[in-house]
């Protein structure tokens, strides 16, 4: 008995102390659909939700520290669920969904982004590195929508493309182009939307960090996979509509370089597989590759081609840092230009990739 009341008497002090140490700064999140005051976030990284359904009897955010169970919401004499993180989340973009009676929702007051193979809600967690991807008053390029035609798929497909704010200027200059995927469960606008690629690009430009460059980003999936039979997934379809179909268009229809020395392929997550799997099939389209998240390439992989200018490889530190740094290591051990990064204090979420895009653009096209 009095060790259990000792035990509860420091679960008491400790939660008192979390609570004490709670910053009440909470604003709404730069995610929230107009005019929403919820959720909020405060300067600690918490996050905050209220939610109205008052005849419900259970409201849970699927939001929560360590990928547990979420965040219990409280509800409300007035009929909304509340609830707070019990700590504070990464820093960055995640998303989340509400489940109300064991119904899933989208929370009414974020804005949806496509994620999991579903449109989901997201928030963004403030972050002390955040004024690389931010809007300022700079000199913007353009994502502009384009549907190519796909006879390997009988239908036609869509791309988001990227140009530079000079791209509109000077009408004679050509420019190299990365082709940029995104993670399973995602699409075409996730580098864009969850990603801020235009905003870093247009930053990094305005500041003469980078050599002006083309993004081009499409769908990865042409035989759709679910959760857990990713080994059902088949290349040589994507591989098909990228190599044959789309980056002929991209040539034909934009001011390009069109040699590999001017074309990188990168990908975070299962846009990195695809990127590995592609670029090592197809070693005289790209010259330069990056995996974000994606895996690794060995020296083996690279034997016999020489042509390969950029080997980029990177991940958050609460990945396998170690595995890409040793890839990276013994890359350059086998005369390779090679570069590891590690996103500090993040996972496998868009944090770690903004800031691998923000690396790798500076190596690019050299």
């Amino acid at each position: 008995m009095t060790k259990l009341i000792i035990l509860l008497s420091g679960l008491f002090i400790s939660n008192m102390l979390s609570a004490q140490s709670l910053k009440e700064d909470f604003k709404p999140a730069t995610t929230n659909q107009p005019g929403q005051l919820f959720p909020q976030v405060n300067s600690q990284g918490y996050a905050r939700f209220k939610i109205h359904a008052p005849k419900a009897d259970s409201v849970r955010v699927s939001l929560g520290l360590g990928g547990g169970s979420g965040t219990v919401l409280q509800k409300q004499n007035d009929g909304f669920f509340t609830g707070t993180t019990e700590g504070p989340m990464d820093e960055g973009f995640h998303y989340y969904n509400i489940t109300v009676d064991g119904g899933k929702f989208n929370d009414p007051g974020s804005m949806n982004y496509y994620g999991s193979v579903r449109w989901e809600s997201g928030i963004e967690i403030p972050a002390p590195d955040e004024d690389f991807y931010a809007v300022k008053d700079v000199p913007h390029g353009q994502v502009s929508q384009i549907l190519f035609p796909s006879p390997s798929t009988n239908t036609s497909r869509r791309a988001f493309v990227y140009t530079p704010p000079s791209y509109s200027k000077d009408l004679n200059k050509r420019y190299p182009v990365l082709y940029l995927q995104h993670g399973w469960g995602e699409d075409e606008t996730a580098w864009s939307n969850q990603g801020k690629a235009n905003l870093i690009m247009d930053n990094m430009i305005a500041e003469g960090k980078i050599k002006p460059f083309i993004i081009v980003m499409t769908y990865g999936m042409t035989n759709e996979v679910k959760w857990g039979k990713i080994n059902e997934f088949k290349i040589e379809e994507f591989e098909t509509v990228l190599i044959k179909e789309l980056i002929p268009y991209v040539d034909a229809n934009f001011r390009t370089l069109t040699d590999k020395t001017n074309r990188a392929m990168a990908g975070l997550s299962m846009g990195g597989m695809e990127t590995k799997m592609i670029t090592l099939r197809n070693p005289k389209v790209f010259a330069h590759y990056a995996l974000l998240s994606g895996g690794t390439y060995a020296a083996s992989d690279l034997a016999h081609k020489p042509d390969v200018k950029l080997i980029f490889l990177s991940s958050g530190s609460r990945e396998n840092p170690d595995r890409v740094k040793q890839a990276v290591d013994e890359l350059k051990k086998a005369g390779v230009n090679a570069v590891s990064y590690v996103s500090p204090n993040t996972g496998h979420e868009f944090q770690t990739w903004r800031r691998s895009l923000r690396e790798l653009a500076p190596l690019l096209f050299k």
